[in-house]
C-alpha cells in the first residue's frame, strides 16, 4: 500500500484536497483530526524539535578528541608551540587539512576558534565601522544599509541584520538557490551591500544553489563596487545520500568574473565534531583575508590553537573528515526518513501542507496552509511537542504568509523523531481542516 493510499484510509480523504470536501466530508475529517490530537495529547509527551543541534550520539563520534592532542603533543609541524599566543590565522596543517572543503588555498583562509557566526557578526561589524575593500566608506556612515535575505532562511543571520540597523529585503528561493532575476534587480539599489547565503542544503529549505545560480551571483555587474556575499557554507558535508550534491567553488566563480573580492565563505566543524568545541572558517580573496586579519588583530592575540591541533591529530585529512561525517549521516538519515514517512502518512493527497526532502542539511521546510503555521506550533506545544516558532525563517520574525515551518530532527532520539514526527503531522491536519471550516462560515455569514 502506498503512503497517500494509506492517508486515504486513515482520514477518509480518498485523496481529495480539503477545499475540494463536501461539507458532511470536511465534517467528518474534522471530528477525526480533532479525535487523533486529543490522543496524542494524551499521551503527556515532552518532545522538542526547535533546533538543529547535534544529538549526543553524534557527539560520540568524536569522543576521541577529548584525549588529544595529548600530553606533551603541542608543537605544530613547523615547530610552533600551541599552547603560546600567536598564529592569527591559524596553524598551516589545520588550513591545509580545510582547503579542499573550503575551495580555498590554506593561504586563503583563517581559522577561527568555534563559531563560524561569529565571524560572520564579526565581518559584518568591521564592514559596519571600518568598510571592505573597494568601500568608498564604512558601511554605518551610509544613509541606508540592505542585505538580501532568501527566504525561507537562517534566523540567525537575520537577527545580526536586526541588531545592527540593517534593512533587510526577503527574496524568494526557488530550489536552485535566490530567484536570481529578483536579485539582479534588487542589487541596482547601491544601499545593498551584501546577501546571506545558505548555497548547499540550504536552512531549512535545502535548496542547492545551481552552477548558474553561483555563476550569475559571481558576475553581477550592477551591484554595488563593495557589494559583498555572505557565503554560510555550513552544511558543505552533510550529506544525506550516498551520491551526496556538489556546487560550483564560489571563490573561483567570482575571480573568472572579475569581482575576487565578492565572497565571504565560511564554515565550521560545529556539526562535524564537537558543536560547542570546534573550529570556524573564513576564506576568501588575499584582499578580504589582510583585512579580516587587520581587523581581527585588535580583537584577539590568536586562536586556540590546541583545537587546532586536536582537529589534525583526530581527523588527519580530507578522507578521514569525509569518512567521519558518513557516521553522521548513519545516524541522521533515519530521522529524516521517519519525518517524510510521517507527513506522507498523513498529509499526502490533502493540500494540508507541502514539504520539502533534502538530500542534506539539518531541517525540513514545511509550508502549511497559508495563516496556520502559527496555529500549528501552538497545538504542538499544547500536546508537549516544541517546535521552532512560526515566522523564524523570515526577517524580523514575520512571515507574511503565515505558512512555513522548521522542523529539526537531529537532536531527538529516533524513536522521539517517529512520535514528534505523527504529532506534527496531526496538527497540521487539524489545523487545516479547521482553516477550511471556518472560511466556509464566514462565506455563509
Amino acid at each position: 500500500m502506498k503512503p497517500h493510499e494509506r492517508s486515504a484510509r486513515r482520514t477518509g480523504l480518498r485523496d481529495a484536497v480539503i477545499a475540494d470536501l463536501s461539507a458532511a466530508d470536511l465534517d467528518s475529517l474534522l471530528a477525526r483530526a480533532r479525535a487523533d490530537y486529543d490522543a496524542f495529547r494524551a499521551k503527556g509527551l515532552k518532545l522538542d524539535m526547535t533546533r538543529g543541534k547535534p544529538a549526543p550520539e553524534q557527539l560520540d563520534l568524536a569522543e576521541g578528541m577529548l584525549a588529544l592532542p595529548g600530553n606533551r603533543d603541542h608543537l605544530s609541524e613547523a615547530g610552533e608551540d600551541a599552547r603560546n599566543y600567536g598564529g592569527l590565522q591559524g596553524l598551516a596543517e589545520t588550513r591545509a587539512l580545510f582547503a579542499r572543503t573550503l575551495g580555498a588555498s590554506p593561504d586563503r583562509i583563517v581559522v577561527g576558534d568555534n563559531s563560524s557566526l561569529a565571524l560572520m557578526h564579526d565581518s559584518l561589524v568591521y564592514a559596519l565601522l571600518k568598510g571592505v575593500p573597494g568601500s568608498a566608506k564604512p558601511w554605518g556612515r551610509e544613509p541606508d544599509v540592505a542585505f538580501l535575505c532568501p527566504t525561507p532562511g537562517y534566523d540567525r543571520h537575520f537577527a545580526i541584520c536586526e541588531e545592527y540597523g540593517v534593512r533587510m529585503i526577503p527574496v524568494p528561493l526557488t530550489g536552485d538557490g535566490p530567484d536570481m532575476d529578483k536579485v539582479e534587480e534588487l542589487v541596482r539599489d547601491p544601499a545593498v551591500k551584501g546577501m546571506w547565503n545558505v548555497p548547499k542544503y540550504a536552512n531549512p529549505s535545502g535548496d542547492v544553489y545551481s552552477d548558474e545560480t553561483i555563476r550569475r551571483l559571481a558576475r553581477m555587474t550592477t551591484a554595488a563596487p563593495d557589494f559583498r556575499l555572505f557565503w554560510d557554507n555550513a552544511y558543505v558535508l552533510h550529506h544525506l545520500t550516498d551520491d551526496g550534491r556538489e556546487i560550483l567553488n564560489v571563490l573561483d566563480a567570482c575571480a573568472e568574473a572579475g569581482n575576487p573580492d565578492r565572497a565571504f565563505v565560511f564554515a565550521s566543524t560545529s556539526k562535524m565534531t564537537l558543536a560547542g568545541a570546534g573550529l570556524a572558517f573564513f576564506a576568501s580573496s588575499p584582499a578580504n583575508v589582510a583585512w579580516l586579519l587587520a581587523s581581527a588583530s585588535k580583537r584577539t592575540i590568536g586562536p586556540d590553537k590546541l583545537n587546532q591541533l586536536r582537529h589534525v591529530r583526530f581527523l588527519k585529512d580530507h578522507d578521514g573528515l569525509v569518512a567521519h561525517m558518513a557516521k553522521h549521516k548513519a545516524l541522521l538519515a533515519p530521522k529524516f526518513a521517519a519525518v517524510h514517512e510521517a507527513l506522507e502518512a498523513r498529509l499526502a493527497g490533502t493540500g494540508a501542507a507541502r514539504w520539502t526532502k533534502p538530500e542534506g542539511g539539518y531541517f525540513i521546510s514545511v509550508d502549511v496552509v497559508e495563516g496556520t503555521a502559527a496555529r500549528v506550533v501552538q497545538l504542538a506545544k499544547d500536546a508537549g511537542l516544541l517546535l521552532t516558532g512560526a515566522g523564524a525563517t523570515w526577517p524580523k520574525g514575520k512571515d507574511p504568509r503565515d505558512q512555513n515551518l522548521r522542523l529539526a530532527p537531529s537532536f531527538p532520539s529516533l524513536s522521539d523523531v517517529k512520535a514528534a514526527s505523527e504529532g506534527i503531522a496531526i496538527c497540521i491536519l487539524l489545523a487545516a481542516a479547521e482553516a477550511e471550516s471556518a472560511k466556509r462560515k464566514d462565506a455563509a455569514a
